[in-house]
């Protein structure tokens, strides 16, 4: 291969994996076109394709990244017309290394192996349009999988298929028939549309019928590429149709041949043609022509013509035999086809609406397995029993009169659900969700003089150190205003706390002299047991795995829950990875709270915002600067907190006091970092995301964040939440360190909506569930069909999922048979949050 050609291919494939992001080039792909030009042109590469290639990509930061995707495809089908590689073979696009089966795939009854299997021979190249899929079936496919023993036979009970072959195909994660039928489709291309040559046009695709008139072998490129040139007609027109390296084809297109072809329009000196089309003899069943042909994940050594002719060959064997698992009745309710005919559908659709039946058919089941595990979790929950926490109205009154501040509405009604919680004779298991300085604190804190007026002891875990500090001062102003509770009874539990003072505090817990522990994870040790443990209260759920949780409620008998975030759950997740939680939303901001202006600033612009931060300094407030890194490293490049804190002390603010704070830091340091910041003796303090959550700095007006292209939308929100906690105008600089028209009009929300559940839909949609499930549940985002974005499939599935629950909980009826294993083949592995 020509070796520009193949850097070409390289950053073009190393791209499309990374989604488009102009990364694949450190600065982008603009700064490799200086060096490749000089490559290109000593290389001796025409000089029209150079001139094509370097027009395209000079504007390629400037494009979102579905144009960018289009331009990099025109290249490439340039580069395969003009300069094709021995990698590209099957038309699709696909790199493979052709050599077509002997004969179709069928299912033997007794494992037969040929010498030649049908899987061509071994490639160094891959498939890079699309990830493979995942080893392991997905849950909908092991709900209704082991109900047909063929199911779970080995691949190689297929004629044609030995070990060799097998294997290749175990890269895929495919090893039984069943797994062949979820390995599913990654797109679909439409060669449906049937024209006659007369009615055609550049850049459509289209299948035609026509008759083979001639056929040419030429050789190219000094002998080193093989044509085939055909001619076809259809009593309207003829066509030119060229292959490039697929000389075997010359012997199978006979002229006087009838023959289906189908692909893209291209010209070529006015004419039009087709370069590396599908085609296949007109008697022949249309399985890669004249249809919707499906597009599988592919790995070395696999072409696509031969896997659609193996999934053609089994799954219309194997799809009709599936045993369905969802009941007739509720297949009419909710208007679902059966699940064999969605399984053929999906594979080889006979339309665009009945594979969007199939699509909806495999997503439902996901999503209503998964809802009715929910609902299971739920009602075992409330199965349990608990000693009940109940105060008078008066008692309660005197706690709300005692706060420093008048509470508002959501802080009220949140109050009222969790006082009725607690009043009842089983454990609470509530998320309490409100936006950045909704007051969450203030309602724990109530929640915690309830407890110890019921003589039970409280916990509140902490993500960080820094966090757990701040709280303890929090709750102690605020319980001794409201209970009289003396400061020495609420005591710090984290990893820097000194090894006597632990003891003690242990003592104390195990004892029941502490009512209330402030903590980290240090309070899942082992040695920390409670007298009388009553209430877990525990901020920024998302940062705890479902095992701590279920560690710290093991420490008492069946205490209540109180799970805070500031990161507002979109409503799709709420029914889902949160469903087995009761919800309380705070969505009121307490009076006084600054509204912050938000700005978004192009990196040019960032001696500006430095400009703008040393005159907020000067009038006596204080700063943040947040980049993404701790360090500098190679793979990313991104600027480092450690690295800019020490440039931005020499130069920037030499005149400043400039700290430090990043996750990697002793918690000793850390302390100290934010003592000194919150004592006024640090002017700027350059950080990473720790201080995402809870740091409360009243005197800091400016968050700058640099950067921000690489951090969510709703960790931004969280960022701005960290300034306007005083009386003072605060601002939030968002600098993008690319100059990226896609990503920074993502960041543009930030402008014009401080609403966090608005931008947590707008995060969901763009980056996906990652950000809000942090370690909860990592079986959530291994749905394969369903979309945790899509709220009307979700609502339908909890519909449908309440009305089964309510008729049979246990499943236990004879027409829920079915049903009841694929609920306990989904669930199976997935953690429970009841322990």
């Amino acid at each position: 291969m020509n070796p520009a050609v193949d850097k070409l291919t390289k950053y073009m494939r190393l791209e499309a994996e990374r989604g488009h992001d102009n990364q694949a080039v450190v600065g982008g792909l603009q700064r490799m076109l200086e060096p490749w030009e000089a490559e290109a042109r000593q290389s001796g590469l025409a000089k029209h394709f150079i001139d094509m290639v370097l027009s395209r990509l000079r504007d390629y930061p400037k494009l979102s990244p579905a144009s960018r995707k289009e331009v990099l495809q025109g290249i490439w089908n340039r580069m395969q017309t003009e300069y094709p590689t021995a990698e590209q073979r099957e038309g699709d696009g696909e790199v493979a290394t052709p050599v077509a089966p002997k004969s179709k795939p069928e299912v033997a009854s007794t494992p037969v192996e040929t010498p030649a299997s049908g899987i061509p021979k071994e490639s160094t190249s891959t498939e890079k349009t699309a990830s493979p899929p995942k080893a392991s079936q997905p849950p909908a496919a092991k709900a209704a999988a082991s109900d047909h023993p063929a199911i779970e036979a080995p691949l190689t009970r297929i004629q044609g298929i030995g070990p060799k072959s097998a294997k290749t195909l175990k890269r895929l994660g495919l090893e039984t028939l069943g797994d062949l039928l979820w390995h599913l489709p990654r797109r679909y291309d439409d060669y449906s549309k049937l024209k006659t040559i007369n009615r055609l046009w550049y850049g459509e695709e289209v299948t035609i019928i026509a008759t083979v008139d001639d056929v040419q072998v030429r050789s190219a490129r000094g002998g080193k590429m093989k044509l085939v040139e055909t001619s076809i007609s259809d009593g309207t027109g003829s066509l030119r149709l060229t292959w490039f390296n697929q000389p075997w084809i010359a012997d199978r297109l006979k002229p006087g041949r009838a023959v289906v072809v189908s692909g893209k329009v291209d010209q070529y000196l006015g004419r039009l043609t087709m370069n590396n089309p599908e085609w296949e003899p007109l008697e022949s069943q249309h399985l890669h022509t004249n249809r919707i042909v499906p597009v599988y994940p592919l790995t070395a050594g696999i072409t696509a013509k031969w896997i659609r002719r193996l999934m053609n060959g089994v799954v219309p064997r194997l799809a009709p035999h599936l045993q369905d698992p969802l009941p007739a009745s509720l297949l009419q309710s909710a208007d679902l086809i059966p699940l064999g005919e969605a399984q053929r559908q999906v594979h080889f659709p006979d339309s665009w609406e009945r594979l969007e039946h199939a699509q909806h058919r495999l997503a439902f089941d996901e999503m209503f397995l998964l809802q009715l595990g929910v609902l299971r979790q739920k009602r075992d929950w409330e199965q349990q029993q608990a000693d009940p926490m109940v105060i008078d109205q008066g008692r309660f009154d005197e706690f709300v009169a005692a706060l420093p501040y008048q509470l508002t509405a959501a802080q009220k009604t949140a109050l009222d659900e969790i006082r009725k919680d607690l009043a009842a004779p089983r454990p609470m298991n509530r998320l309490l969700q409100g936006d950045v300085g909704s007051g969450k604190t203030v309602v724990a804190a109530v929640a915690m003089a309830i407890a110890a007026a019921n003589d039970k002891q409280s916990a509140l875990m902490a993500p960080t150190s820094i966090l757990a500090e701040q709280h303890l001062h929090t709750l102690r102003d605020l319980l001794s205003a409201m209970s009289g509770m003396p400061a020495e009874s609420i005591r710090l539990l984290i990893g820097a706390t000194p090894e006597a003072e632990k003891r003690e505090i242990r003592e104390g817990l195990a004892s029941g002299a502490i009512p209330i522990v402030v903590g980290t994870h240090a309070l899942l040790e082992d040695p920390v047991t409670f007298a009388d443990f009553g209430l877990a209260v525990i901020d920024e759920q998302h940062r705890f795995g479902v095992e701590q949780r279920s560690l710290l409620r093991a420490k008492g008998d069946n205490p209540s829950l109180m799970v805070m975030t500031a990161t507002p759950i979109p409503r799709s997740l709420a029914l889902t990875v949160f469903g087995d939680l009761e919800l309380s939303l705070i969505d009121e901001i307490p009076p006084g709270r600054q509204k912050i202006e938000t700005r978004l600033m192009q990196p040019i612009e960032r001696g500006r915002a430095f400009n703008f931060t040393r005159s907020q300094i000067d009038t006596g407030h204080q700063a943040f600067i947040i980049f993404p890194l701790v360090e500098e490293s190679e793979k990313i490049d991104a600027k480092a907190a450690v690295e800019e804190h020490e440039r931005l002390q020499k130069e920037e603010f030499a005149s400043y006091n400039v700290g430090l704070l990043h996750g990697r830091m002793p918690a000793d340091e850390k302390e100290t970092a934010m003592g000194k910041f919150r004592a006024g003796e640090i002017d700027v303090m350059v950080s990473t995301s720790v201080v995402e959550v809870g740091v409360d700095i009243p005197n800091a007006t400016v968050m700058l964040v640099d950067g921000a292209n690489r951090f969510g939308l709703a960790q931004l929100h969280q960022f701005r939440g960290r300034v306007g906690r005083g009386p003072h105008k605060s601002y939030c600089l968002l600098i993008s360190d690319q100059d990226d028209e896609a990503a920074n009009k993502r960041l543009k929300a930030l402008e014009s909506t401080d609403d966090g559940f608005k931008l947590a839909d707008l995060d969901l949609e763009q980056r996906g569930p990652g950000d809000f499930l942090g370690t909860r549940q990592t079986g959530f985002v291994e749905l394969r069909m369903a979309s945790l974005t899509d709220v009307r499939l979700i609502e339908k599935a909890r519909r449908e999922a309440e009305r089964m629950f309510a008729a049979d909980p246990e499943l236990s009826l004879p027409e829920h048979g079915a049903l009841a294993k694929a609920v306990d083949r989904f669930w199976t592995g997935r953690k429970r949050e009841v322990s």
